[in-house]
């Protein structure tokens, strides 16, 4: 059934004494889940091995205990103890085919060891290099312990090896690896053979991959992962000296892993970067070396795939979102259901549970790391319970992917659906400057849907709470979303703020709605995530000068999660915005706004023709609220459950909307569970002897 021309995807390739059974390589990706969730991120896996993937890595593995990364939770091999859990690992990896792949990382200079309390070490004496700027420096590496990195490495190997991985990858790339310290002269700076000329600067990571080699190379396949250009100047690591130092070396390890810059370059949102945005830079480097190559670069398209591998740029499609959002893409490629592919959107939802040091979401697939800990599977529904039918009041996100969900179930489907469109906030915000991709989230929807005879969509529909108690559905879910507050209500205002009723005043629904408004504009952003920076861009595009007000230190403040406030920042000066940090709108006055120090108090007045808020949402649940007040009547009408779901019960992005969607139609007729976790997880046990010790 796979169409010919993706033919060359699933060819064989040999990474030195192993070989891949297809292109399809998913390099390490983080997932929130780490050493505190090994089952959670085994099972993950596992899935992307039923779905076809060649070859599966895990995220980065912390190699040694005198670098880590405290707060953040990724995978630890510290010591053999460390063995069992990704063992498990590699045998889910294993499961279906794929090669199981470790990325082992000293963190060197990002490495603050707020856990251990180890002295961090580098090439240089320097303060570390971290999100969150530790007041923390490392010391210059000496020849001893540039010797006992080596041995350390060694170590990890071997036990890498008793795991059961095919792979060892060397993690020196997004200024996160002691080899990228050690190969930037921006981090080395040092004057013995190991700093000043390149070649001096390649020893260790010669040293590192020899020595991996001589200890396991027979059975395992050692690859490097490195930056294609640091992006930092005159003292970073070009892409012109990353190409020298791989034609110096370009037999070393048995596969070139490349990826650009720091982590926000190389995983970029769709809103700053387009698919296989990295082409230009790895573009000749496999002319350079007989070794295959991987890159990156959002790829969701097989035609683009294809490109990439005819065209000598890459021997393998290397994806971490895109593996993500659909487990099963290369499986639904080789069937030839290339429509039934769930399409990365760039929105970088997934990034933020490594961030915020939680358990990671998918805008597009719900069942992210729900694998194990729920029993969810991406492609895969439970039978439907003993009831027959579904009403759904909204089609918005939460709204498509219920019914999705459902239908997939077995149940019959109806969707009310007021307006005349599919998707909700999701069709509004995907025609905003840089969100299009996001129409994928409907789209994919969409299209599942229409392919479901069980499910049925009726347009300008708005429902009463009469209509539906008349209709004689047995389950109702209210998904009617949410609506922008005109009130200024949020964080610095937990009540509405004064505003003059003669001034002009929008929200975001209003902007989305074709209502843009001129002149000089005040937008006053206390959401902090990218809708405020989105509007400004709009606004100043129509021809508006826009002064963007926030309490926050940071312009979108919550992107630093997503990787793109940066770029949010830049985008927004060079279009000419003016930013005002660390101040507060407290009021909106006739001919603009009043303003406070965000610390101090002291107020400033700001001009403006008109005023955006873009502040808090209020849930749209009047429908919910009336039924719920006759829930008496339910039983007479037939009526077995009425649940409110995504924004209609609380406003969040839309990968909480999507998520309430799938698990409203996977918890549909089954028991209650009364006041049991709704999930499974892992707990540490106590040590042993430990109540001994106490007695």
């Amino acid at each position: 059934m796979r169409d010919p021309r993706y033919d060359i995807l699933f060819e064989p390739v040999k990474i030195g004494p192993v070989t891949a059974k297809n292109r399809f390589y998913q390099v390490p990706h983080c997932n929130g889940g780490g050493y505190r969730d090994p089952s959670a991120a085994a099972e993950m896996r596992r899935i992307k091995s039923e779905g076809g993937w060649g070859v599966i890595f895990t995220e980065q593995t912390e190699m040694h205990h005198t670098s880590e990364i405290t707060p953040f939770i990724e995978l630890r091999l510290w010591d053999d103890a460390d063995i069992p859990a990704l063992a498990r690992m590699a045998k889910a990896m294993h499961q279906h085919g794929a090669l199981a792949g470790i990325q082992l990382a000293y963190s060197g200079i990002n490495g603050p060891n707020l856990y251990t309390k180890e002295v961090p070490r580098g090439p240089s004496a320097l303060p570390i290099r971290t999100f969150t700027n530790d007041p923390v420096q490392a010391r210059a590496m000496d020849k001893q312990d540039i010797r006992d990195l080596r041995r350390w490495h060694r170590n990890a190997f071997k036990r890498a090896k008793l795991a059961g991985f095919d792979l060892v990858c060397l993690y020196g790339a997004h200024g996160f690896g002691v080899i990228q310290h050690f190969l930037s002269t921006a981090t080395n700076q040092r004057s013995d053979e190991y700093g000043g000329s390149l070649e001096n600067r390649s020893r260790l990571m010669r040293e590192l991959i020899e020595e991996g080699r001589d200890a396991i190379g027979d059975t395992c396949g050692l690859t490097l992962r490195l930056s294609l250009d640091e992006m930092i100047g005159e003292l970073g690591f070009a892409n012109s000296e990353v190409r020298d130092m791989i034609e110096m070396h370009a037999d070393l390890p048995d596969l070139w892993d490349l990826a650009h810059g720091a982590w926000e370059d190389c995983s970029g949102p769709s809103r700053f970067k387009e698919e296989g945005a990295q082409e230009s830079l790895v573009s000749g480097i496999k002319t350079l070396t007989s070794k295959p190559v991987v890159g990156v670069g959002r790829f969701t398209s097989p035609d683009v795939m294809v490109k990439m591998i005819k065209s000598g740029t890459l021997d393998f499609i290397g994806c971490a979102r895109p593996s993500i959002a659909d487990p099963f893409l290369p499986k639904k490629v080789e069937e030839g259901r290339i429509e039934d592919i769930r399409e990365c959107i760039g929105c970088n939802i997934c990034i933020t549970g490594d961030m915020t040091m939680s358990i990671s979401r998918c805008t597009q697939n719900p069942t992210f790391m729900e694998e194990w800990r729920k029993g969810w599977h991406p492609e895969r529904m439970q039978a439907k319970g003993d009831s027959d039918s579904v009403l759904i009041v909204g089609a918005g996100p939460a709204g498509l992917e219920a019914a999705r969900a459902l239908g997939l179930r077995g149940y019959q489907v109806a969707i009310a659906e007021a307006g005349n469109e599919l998707g909700g906030r999701v069709a509004r915000e995907c025609r905003l400057p840089g969100l299009s991709a996001w129409g994928r989230v409907r789209d994919y929807r969409q299209y599942q849907l229409s392919q479901m005879s069980n499910v049925d969509v009726y347009f300008e529909s708005r429902l009463s709470a009469e209509d539906i108690l008349a209709f004689g559905f047995q389950n109702i879910a209210i998904a009617t979303g949410s609506t922008w507050r005109r009130d200024g209500v949020a964080r610095a205002h937990v009540v509405p703020m004064p505003v003059d009723p003669a001034m002009p005043l929008y929200t975001p629904d209003d902007l989305m709605g074709g209502k843009v408004p001129t002149g000089k504009v005040v937008l006053f952003d206390d959401d902090h995530y990218y809708m405020g920076g989105v509007l400004a861009e709009l606004m100043t595009r129509r021809g508006a000068k826009v002064t963007l007000v926030t309490p926050s230190a940071y312009v979108s403040d919550w992107t630093r999660n997503t990787l793109e406030q940066g770029a949010i920042h830049r985008r927004l000066a060079e279009l000419g915005v003016e930013i005002v940090l660390n101040r507060t709108v407290t009021r909106v006055v006739p001919g603009g706004v009043a303003t406070a120090c965000a610390y101090t108090g002291a107020e400033r007045d700001i001009a403006a023709d008109a005023v955006v808020l873009v502040t808090s949402r209020q849930q749209d649940d009047q429908v919910w609220r009336t039924l719920k007040a006759r829930r008496d009547e339910w039983a007479d009408n037939g009526i077995r459950s009425i649940k409110v779901i995504g924004d209609a019960e609380a406003p969040g992005p839309i990968a909480w909307a999507t998520y309430a969607g799938h698990r409203f139609a996977r918890e549909l007729d089954e028991d209650d569970i009364g006041d049991a976790l709704p999930f499974r997880r892992e707990v540490t046990a106590l040590a042993a002897g430990w109540a001994d010790g106490m007695a």
